[in-house]
């Protein structure tokens, strides 16, 4: 029995897989869903071939949100958060969190139009790749956020890097 919209009550019994509901359940649809998820880091970096305060070595506390579709699987999960997370710890964030940008990233002048694209990449190489290409059915990248400040950020999104 389902409570009215709207009425409160306590949970007297956790539902239960196998009784309650089944297995092929679980997946209400197979419709493209995407997941975001955000992390920072803080990093130093000058540019080149620029007039202002930013040709001089600075920090910045950084917000990178990224964006990722897939199909839901049989439970019901797109893209699992902690897929994501382990992405970020361990194929990209080692180059950016407290690192001097101009050494760490490839060649390139580190602004946030270069940085954004570098870390769009990153991230679609590890979803192309295994185990994640098998684990997240039509998993890709669809944007990557990257802010500079709490005001300012750069984009890149999935169809303008196939536009290219």
């Amino acid at each position: 029995m389902r409570p009215e919209p709207g009425t409160f009550r306590i949970v007297e019994r956790l539902q239960r897989i196998g009784e309650d509901i089944q297995q092929e359940q679980l997946r209400y649809h197979r419709k493209r869903v995407l997941v975001s998820k955000e992390f920072t880091f803080d990093a130093a970096h000058h540019l080149h071939c620029y007039e202002g305060k930013c040709k001089n070595l600075h920090g910045h506390t950084y917000k990178v949100v990224f964006g990722i579709s897939g199909i839901p699987g049989e439970t019901g999960i797109t893209v699992d958060f902690g897929d994501v997370k382990e992405i970020w710890k361990t194929q990209i964030e080692g180059y950016l969190d407290h690192q001097y940008l101009n050494e760490t990233l490839p060649a390139m002048n580190t602004t946030a139009e270069n940085m954004v694209v570098w870390i769009y990449e990153q991230m679609e190489a590890a979803l192309q790749s295994e185990p994640y290409k098998t684990q997240i059915e039509g998993g890709r990248t669809e944007f990557v956020r990257l802010f500079e400040t709490p005001t300012s950020y750069a984009e890149v999104r999935r169809e303008w890097m196939l536009d290219e």
